[in-house]
């Protein structure tokens, strides 16, 4: 990671982009874009409409000829052209004007554990088409743990799990390195198709796009928790007569619905201990899991966690940008690495 991170503090902004935000930090100015990752598109002209906010509130409410995209999927850049135009109009013409200063611009992105070669070359297309001559790619495990303030450089053993919209991340971290990870195709987008299917399968009632995250709900008191309250009322538009009903739905088997999607990142970590060697296992029995990401905010999931594993388990405080702030932290030169001088005879 010494290399890495000399090749790093080189760079003049980097980009996390992830399913559901895209972050653009820029070296010396910090955290200048934090927006949904979503673009409206004109089908009749090819024209970008919006993109960010004001894009994502258009969701669900468009005309025909209007067509909300999401060119990034999973951390993965799936659509690299309208990928750009987003970042363009995301950034704005001040900042670039300010990036196209430097005459050999060198950029910075976050890839998801284990990211094949094409989902990293449409990651570096992506910004060498705003003008960067070199790109450096860093796990975003690694990111986050560094935005979280965990000490990823000593040798000793710290366990991270970053919750995205699209994936789960786990992995155990020593010496600057991933020791063991495992990447569980579930996030907070399985978790809202959880709620919709459980809603349209036992009171057939179909959610607005803008009302099915969770904590929306009912859930938002206690969260995954039985104390939580014990019914709430839900407004939609009925699946046979298409009306808007109301229903009275009971919290408990929502929070059952929930359950079946987070049971598979129970089997990730699971995987993860078991393949992580006992001394470092030994050290997360007392400093336990860090949780970072949009999707760790989820109500009670920290304690199901908790639970679950039998050892603690926290939330950063900022879950949501750690990755990019840690990348901002790599490009800033803030983090010192571990030097390693072998031995003389």
């Amino acid at each position: 990671m010494t290399v890495r991170l000399e090749q790093l503090r080189r760079c003049h902004f980097a980009v996390d982009l992830g399913a559901a935000r895209t972050r653009v930090y820029v070296k010396g100015a910090g955290l200048v874009v934090d927006q949904p990752s979503v673009a409206a598109v004109n089908t009749r002209s090819g024209s970008l409409i919006g993109v960010g906010d004001f894009a994502e509130q258009m969701t669900g409410r468009t005309p025909g000829y209007i067509r909300v995209v999401r060119p990034i999927s999973g951390g993965t850049v799936v659509d690299i052209e309208m990928a750009q135009r987003m970042l363009r109009q995301l950034l704005g013409d001040k900042i670039r004007r300010a990036l196209r200063r430097n005459l050999r611009l060198r950029a910075a992105a976050c890839t998801p554990h284990g990211a094949d070669p094409l989902a990293q070359r449409a990651t570096i297309e992506t910004l060498v088409g705003l003008g960067a001559r070199r790109v450096e790619l860093v796990d975003t495990l690694i990111a986050a743990a560094v935005g979280c303030g965990l000490p990823v450089e000593r040798p000793e053993a710290t366990m991270i799990m970053v919750c995205g919209a699209a994936a789960t991340q786990v992995a155990v971290l020593s010496l600057g390195s991933i020791v063991t990870a495992e990447r569980v195709p579930v996030g907070g987008e399985a978790v809202d198709q959880a709620i919709v299917q459980h809603l349209r399968l036992e009171h057939q009632l179909i959610l607005p796009s803008q009302s099915v995250r969770p904590l929306q709900l009912a859930l938002s008191g206690n969260g995954l928790n039985s104390q939580g309250p014990a019914s709430a009322e839900i407004n939609g538009r009925d699946v046979a007569t298409g009306l808007a009903r109301s229903v009275r739905i009971n919290t408990a088997a929502v929070r059952g619905a929930i359950q079946t999607p987070l049971t598979a990142v129970l089997d990730g970590i699971g995987k993860v201990l078991r393949a992580c060697p006992p001394d470092l296992v030994a050290d997360l029995a007392d400093r336990g899991i860090m949780m970072v990401g949009g999707s760790a905010l989820l109500p009670g999931f920290d304690q199901m966690l908790r639970q679950a594993t039998g050892i603690p388990v926290h939330i950063a405080e900022r879950p949501d940008i750690c990755a990019a702030q840690g990348i901002g932290a790599m490009l800033e030169g803030r983090i010192e690495p571990l030097v390693l001088n072998p031995l003389v005879a």
